[in-house]
C-alpha cells in the first residue's frame, strides 16, 4: 500500500453492533502492530457493550477490552481510515474513491460462550497478521 513518508496506514473494523468481531480486530491490530497503524471501529447500530464473551476471550490472550464501548459508523470515519474491513455482517461502509475495502467472513460471537469464541479470537488474529504484513511490516523489506 502506497504511503507516504512519515504517515501511518489507518484501518477501520465494521460490524452491526461494532460489539464483537470488530473490537477483538481492532484490538489484535493495535496489539500487533503497535503505533505502526492508526485503528478504529464502528458499527451501523451499535449495541449497549461489548460482547462480554469477546473480553473474556480476549482477556486469556492478555488483551483488556472491557473499557471499549461500540462507536456509531460515521462517514468521517471511513473517510479517515486507509482501509475498511466488514466482518461478514452485511454491514457496509460508504464507499470513497483510493480507499480499499475487504470483507473478512468470521463468524459472530453475539450470544456465543466463550468457548465458541475463542476459535472466532484466533481467526481474527491471524487475518490481522496478515493485514499487518501487508500494510505495516514490522521490518522494511527492500523492494527492488
Amino acid at each position: 500500500m502506497p504511503e507516504s513518508p512519515g504517515t501511518k496506514p489507518s484501518v477501520l473494523f465494521v460490524c452491526v453492533h461494532n460489539a464483537g468481531r470488530s473490537q477483538m480486530a481492532a484490538a489484535w491490530l493495535t496489539r500487533l502492530a503497535g503505533d505502526r497503524v492508526e485503528v478504529r471501529s464502528a458499527g451501523s447500530n451499535p449495541g449497549e457493550q461489548v460482547n462480554p464473551a469477546a473480553v473474556a476471550a480476549m482477556a486469556e490472550v492478555g488483551i483488556d477490552i472491557s473499557a471499549e464501548v461500540p462507536k456509531i459508523l460515521t462517514v468521517d470515519a471511513v473517510k479517515e481510515s486507509d482501509v475498511c474491513i466488514t466482518m461478514g455482517c452485511g454491514d457496509t461502509c460508504p464507499v470513497f474513491p483510493g480507499k480499499r475495502y475487504l470483507d473478512w467472513k468470521v463468524d459472530d460471537p453475539a450470544g456465543q460462550g466463550v468457548e465458541a469464541v475463542r476459535p472466532i479470537r484466533d481467526e481474527i488474529k491471524a487475518l490481522v497478521e496478515d493485514l499487518i504484513a501487508e500494510i505495516a511490516p514490522a521490518e522494511p523489506e527492500a523492494t527492488a
